[in-house]
């Protein structure tokens, strides 16, 4: 089967209770972490690497790609070929693909966890249908920090109320392709929800010029693009006299990565469904 070998994941002998995956995208920035970071747990086994037909990384080994030896899982071009029954799809890249790759998910009875930002309402419509058929977990973010951090901001923003003006920053690396960040989405989705707003009426993607002064309800959400910052959020709650700011900054990718994982031992054997991060963390 092109893309898979019987000594896929040897470092870790598998057992009646490993969970194969899937990494599509297998040559990415998150990619390339994530078959990393799996190596080593004797629970997951690299059974399929995939990429884009015609990418340039397609025959090579997706151990070697991401610096951890070779592992004889080839990264293929063939989705159907790798994402099979009881397999469990993992995924940062573009919606389009994501899409596609969960239908077929869907239709053949594997499971999910999507990291991939940029969902249109449509596409996220449709990613809840077929959540009927299979188990899919999708989040913004796969950071356990990021996740608490969703929880204390609704807390905090009920405590604080409309007396205190709501401002979002996110800052990324210079490739990322949407903006905002789906995790600074999340965040003035939480924040506007326990204000009692509507996000899309109070939402400011930027300033420029003489806006005027700043409404009371509005939620600034705004971003920053700077060489490699793997990703970094602060919520700033401000009144007069004071100001409250929730941060996180990520060091490095492997906190993603790592929260993936995680993300796959719990939807793995999951009924059909979707699933958030908050659900995996005992959070919702």
């Amino acid at each position: 089967m092109p893309g898979v070998s019987p000594n896929a994941g040897a470092a870790a002998r598998p057992t009646a209770n490993t969970i194969d995956l899937v990494v599509a995208g297998a040559a990415g920035r998150m990619g390339t972490r994530i078959v990393a970071c799996l190596v080593g747990n004797p629970d997951l086994r690299l059974v399929g690497a995939l990429e884009a037909p015609a990418h340039p990384m397609l025959g090579r080994d997706a151990g070697e790609l991401a610096g951890v030896g070779r592992l004889g899982v080839t990264v293929g071009g063939d989705p159907a070929a790798v994402i099979t029954r009881n397999r469990v799809l993992v995924e940062f890249s573009v919606p389009e693909a994501s899409l596609e790759h969960l239908r077929l998910v869907a239709r053949i009875g594997a499971r999910a966890v999507i990291g991939t930002t940029g969902f249109t309402a449509v596409q996220r419509a449709e990613i809840a249908d077929l959540a009927k058929q299979t188990a899919i977990l999708v989040a913004p973010s796969m950071s356990v920090a990021v996740n608490v951090a969703f929880s204390l901001l609704a807390t905090m923003a009920k405590a604080l109320g409309d007396e205190y003006d709501v401002e979002i920053t996110e800052t990324h690396h210079r490739f990322k392709k949407d903006a905002p960040s789906g995790t600074a989405l999340r965040m003035a989705e939480i924040v506007a929800e326990a204000l009692g707003r509507d996000l899309d009426r109070v939402a400011v993607y930027g300033r420029q010029g003489l806006p005027g002064e700043r409404s009371r309800r509005e939620i600034a959400v705004l971003s920053l693009r700077s060489g490699d910052v793997a990703g970094e959020h602060t919520v700033s709650f401000g009144t007069l006299g004071e100001r409250l700011e929730l941060t996180h900054r990520a060091h490095s990718r492997d906190t993603f990565a790592r929260g993936a994982l995680r993300a796959v031992r719990f939807v793995a054997g999951r009924s059909p469904g979707l699933y958030s991060m908050q659900d995996a963390l005992g959070l919702a």
